[in-house]
Parts: C-alpha cells; structure tokens; sequence
C-alpha cells in the first residue's frame, strides 16, 4: 500500500522539553520523582518514563521530594501549594502556555474580563484559568450565555485548538455587542502547522490514520480536520489499533501524528501499513 506521511506531524517543541526535563531530573535524582498529571498525553510515553522512575500523581497533596509541571502547566493556586509542601518542583510548562498564563494576568491588569475559547476540564486551560479572578471558559455557540452582558472582554484561546474555531468563536462573541473586545492570538503555530500538513494530506489520499493518545486534544483535532475533507478517517493510538477493514480497497493512506505522539510509534505505524496489500488484506501482524 502506498503510505504518505505529512509533512508537519508528531512530537513538538513543547512535549519534546517536557520529556527531556523528565529524563535529566530521572538521571540526576536516581531515583522516583512525579509529574503531577501525565507528563503528556501518550499511553507509551507515560508507561516508558514509569519504568525509569517518573510516578504520576493527581493532586498536589500526594507530593512530595522532587515534582515535574508537565508541559500543560498548573494554575497559581497548585504551585504555591507545592511550594508550601516544601517540593523541589521541575517546571517543564511549554513556553507558549507560560504565554497565555501571562497574557491572561496581563489582561486582568487592564480591566478586561478574560474569556478563555476551550475546554474547561483540559489541563492546560485550567491552569490558564487560574490566572485571573471569575474566567468564562466558552468551546461552542451553545456556550455563550456564560458570558457577562456587558463590559470589556479579553479572549485567548487554548493553544491546541484550530485557527478556524477561533475566529468563529470570536466572531459570535463580537457580534453580542460588546463595547470592547480585545483578542489575543494564543495559538500554537506548531500545531496549526500539523493541522494545515494534515488537511492538505487529507484531501490526496483515500484514506487517513491520525495517530495519538485518546486524551490528546490536539490530536482528536487532528482527526476532526481530517474527517472534514470526506476522507475516511481514524484515530489511533499504534498499530494495535488497525484494522484490515480500515484500508481494504485503498490505494493511498496518509498518516499523520498528534504533538505528543513518538516517532517510533510513527514510524512502525507507516512501515507496517505500507507491507499492507488493500487487496488482498495482508500485513505482518494482521
């Protein structure tokens, strides 16, 4: 079977310094440390860095010696407790995430209340929220009666979200008739590169395999944006995930790869699919 890959595709610069933070500090220390929250969302690299020694924990009460912030980043409130625990605390935040925490505290400053264009219950929002008093987080039209009826608004957005969902938010938050609207672009062009790579992908093959965790955000966009150029479309986490009925018949497969998906699970992925006879449905391990 032919198999492209696009041309933008898996770990980013963010997830590649939380993983290497991770790996230094496991070398230094000797010994177990935790990541408060999985260092990223990928199965395979939560289970590698487990067998070194990183634990992961859910609340910082379960803290204690040394504390890794994953790349998604933790609001004010949480480092302050760890700080109070007296945790030596490894800050592996994604500088573009440190960026809308500042902006939010900026926009605060300034008189404006913050609307955060996300999903409430991911990580990195509710770090982002934390940074300003009374934050309205909105992710759909069915969302904008949180919204305050009057005022100045200030809008970010979550990083991994798309260009295209942003303006279309901002555009129904501007045409509530506010006397102010300041937006600020807080988008990760890391990811709306891959998101760009996998739509023109996406639209010259006949099938299409997005790789990454089922947690991962930037890649159940990733497969959404994929989805929406009437390709056949499937989210993956590795090859265990593939079917023979996904690609019968194909001649072409695209593969792309969400921000925090290994090049190895790519590239076995790609090797494997391309032993893959469409018509005769055979590969090895299938």
């Amino acid at each position: 079977m032919e198999v492209k890959l696009a041309r933008k595709l898996g770990f980013c610069f963010g997830v590649e310094r939380a993983i290497e933070a991770a790996e230094r500090t496991l070398a230094e220390r000797g010994g177990e440390i935790a990541s408060l929250g999985e260092i990223i969302h990928n199965r395979q690299v939560v289970e590698r860095l487990a067998g070194k020694g990183l634990k992961v924990i859910s609340e910082p009460s379960e803290a204690g010696g040394t504390v890794l912030i994953r790349s998604h980043g933790e609001g004010p409130a949480v480092l302050a407790e760890l700080a109070e625990r007296g945790v030596e605390i490894v800050d592996a935040t994604c500088v573009l995430v440190k960026r809308a925490q500042r902006i939010v505290e900026e926009l605060t400053r300034d008189g404006y209340r913050v609307v955060v264009i996300g999903q409430a219950a991911h990580p990195e929002v509710r770090g982002v929220c934390g940074y300003a008093p009374d934050v309205v987080c909105v992710d759909s039209p069915e969302d904008l009666d949180r919204l305050p009826r009057g005022g100045k608004l200030g809008v970010v957005c979550q990083t991994t979200h798309s260009l295209e969902h942003f303006g279309e938010m901002v555009g129904h938050i501007v045409a509530r008739g506010y006397r102010e609207v300041k937006v600020v672009n807080t988008l990760c062009n890391e990811v709306k590169d891959r998101q760009a790579a996998a739509v023109e992908l996406a639209r010259s093959v006949e099938v299409m395999f997005v790789l990454g965790g089922k947690q991962s955000a930037n890649t159940r966009e990733l497969a959404r944006l994929c989805a929406e150029q009437g390709v056949p479309t499937y989210h993956l986490e590795n090859w265990d995930g593939f079917r023979p009925e996904m690609a019968a018949g194909k001649g072409t497969a695209g593969v792309t790869a969400g921000a925090s998906t290994p090049k190895w699970v790519i590239e076995e992925f790609a090797a494997r699919l391309g032993e893959f006879d469409p018509a005769g449905q055979s590969a090895t391990g299938v």
